[in-house]
């Protein structure tokens, strides 16, 4: 199978340099790149030169538009049979474009998604955010694990589409604000099979600092909102749950004026789930400074998130 391989990217030529470096190794390598310079000011024309005697690449720049068209713009460009999207911050295993090969080999499927991981050598502040966005006690582990709920919805950081998947729903129709989420569900809703491979994944920087987490998370919570201008049916229980939480969490401090009993209990209960969240994490890193931070980046999401939510819901009602 011949892959066309998709990377928009906005101002981080360091980091595709690290994912082109990483493609090189690849022991499949029946694929092209192609890089989508969306209207960049700082442009990594130079680092695609390096790789091009290496890697089968076409460097393309356009107008900047956002990720969901600029990932319009290369599928419309590709030779593959099948179409992969990476995001820059992606550092790919060697075995990745051979482990989905022979999985597809195998099994039908009309588009896949795989998880990510942490490498190591990742600060532990990113290794934090990783676990966070990954682990059952936050909900990302609902995402990318077996213990999903409904059809696999695959997300654009790391996801493959059939060639005929595009042709029948033309891409991303948003680009921005939850265009991957809307992009899986109709997917799904044309009657296209999705699935989630396992092995398929890849090593994802995300984040360097909490606060750019907090954004990056805030920016969700408002997405998942403006999806359900789309379909309403989208808004499951999990997507509460950070809700819930940043609720409790602000509600918990005007307790002592009703109970200091219930204070403390509520107290209690949020010292309990972080220091769940807390010997999880220090179990699966086997690093305390990570272990520590991941209780910072589980905070960080659950009111990133919910505050973004509340925001973009209360705009989404003062409008009708």
């Amino acid at each position: 199978m011949f892959f066309s391989v998709i990377i928009p990217v906005y101002n981080r030529p360091d980091e595709v340099d690290e994912l082109l470096e990483s493609l090189t190794r690849q022991t499949y390598s029946h694929f092209e790149v192609l890089i989508i310079e969306d209207g960049s000011t700082n442009n990594c024309e130079a680092e695609v030169c390096k790789y091009a005697s290496e890697l089968d690449i076409t460097y393309l720049s356009k107008p900047n538009s956002g990720q969901g068209f600029s990932r319009n713009y290369g599928f419309e460009r590709a030779k593959g049979e099948y179409f992969v999207v990476f995001d820059s911050d992606c550092i790919i295993p060697d075995h990745y474009f051979e482990t989905v090969n022979n999985y597809l080999q195998e099994h039908k499927l009309d588009a896949y998604g795989g998880p990510d991981r942490a490498l190591k050598s990742f600060t532990a502040t990113q290794r934090a955010i990783s676990y966070s966005m990954t682990s059952i006690f936050t909900t990302g582990g609902i995402r990318g694990g077996k213990k999903r709920m409904g059809a696999f919805h695959p997300r654009s950081f790391n996801m493959g589409i059939s060639k005929e998947v595009f042709e029948k729903t033309n891409g991303y129709i948003i680009t921005r604000m939850g265009e991957d989420i809307e992009f899986s569900i109709r997917i799904i809703d044309n009657g296209f099979k999705t699935g989630l491979i396992e092995e398929a994944y890849v090593y994802h920087k995300r984040r360097t600092s909490l606060k750019q987490f907090y954004k990056q998370l805030h920016f969700f919570g408002r997405a998942r909102v403006n999806i359900s201008r789309f379909y309403p049916g989208e808004i499951k229980v999990v997507h509460l749950f950070p809700v819930l939480f940043t609720l409790g969490f602000m509600l918990l401090w005007l307790t002592p004026i009703i109970s200091t009993h219930l204070f403390l209990l509520g107290v209690f209960l949020v010292t309990f789930y972080f220091g769940l969240i807390f010997l999880d994490s220090l179990f699966k890193e086997k690093n305390l400074s990570v272990a520590v931070l991941s209780v910072g980046a589980a905070f960080t999401q659950l009111f990133a998130y919910g505050i973004g939510f509340l925001q973009e819901g209360w705009r989404k009602l003062s409008q009708k």
